[in-house]
């Protein structure tokens, strides 16, 4: 009769080595990183207007998002200088009136570009129309971040494209 036959062979196994301590096998490093999700990017189109030109700019570019069909619950107007005469008429109805309507959102929203509130809207258009160079910069920044589809900047704010210095005043320009 014959003997037992021999078994599959076995895989290597971590053994003491001589002095009796097992053998270490170091741990796998953290995983790659996965690259986060694109974001969509925010188209900037810029219109030239002076400080004083700013307002009837922005008056005309949320006239042309509308009757290009943009709903008005869509678009958020946000001034660095002086507030938007339409912001002044709301905020004389009272404070708790004036931000019902942001909640609604059914209609344009007009506000100061210092706005604490988390509000985020397909379209931002941003008024230059005062303060100093340092508040356009960081309004711009701000915009960027509320806008989902569209910044619209009247007057001069952010990062200026090259082409955008030869505009036609209240012609948008692409940055």
């Amino acid at each position: 009769m014959p003997g037992p036959r021999p078994g599959p062979p076995r895989p290597a196994t971590p053994r003491a080595d001589r002095s009796g301590l097992p053998r270490l096998i170091p741990k796998p490093g953290p995983a790659p990183r996965r690259p986060a999700p694109a974001t969509p990017q925010v188209e900037v189109q810029r219109v030239a207007a002076t400080p004083a030109q700013a307002l009837d700019r922005a008056d005309d570019t949320v006239d042309q998002l509308l009757d290009s069909g943009r709903n008005p619950g869509d678009i958020l107007v946000l001034t660095v200088g002086e507030a938007h005469p339409w912001q002044q008429h709301e905020l004389s109805f009272g404070e708790e009136r004036y931000w019902a309507q942001l909640t609604e959102g059914g209609d344009v929203f007009y506000a100061d570009a210092a706005l604490t509130r988390p509000v985020r809207r397909e379209v931002v258009v941003l008024v230059v129309n005062g303060g100093s160079a340092a508040r356009a910069a960081e309004a711009y920044t701000e915009a960027i971040g509320r806008a989902t589809a569209l910044l619209v900047v009247c007057g001069e704010a952010g990062p200026v494209a090259a082409d955008a210095a030869g505009a036609a005043p209240g012609r948008p320009v692409k940055a």
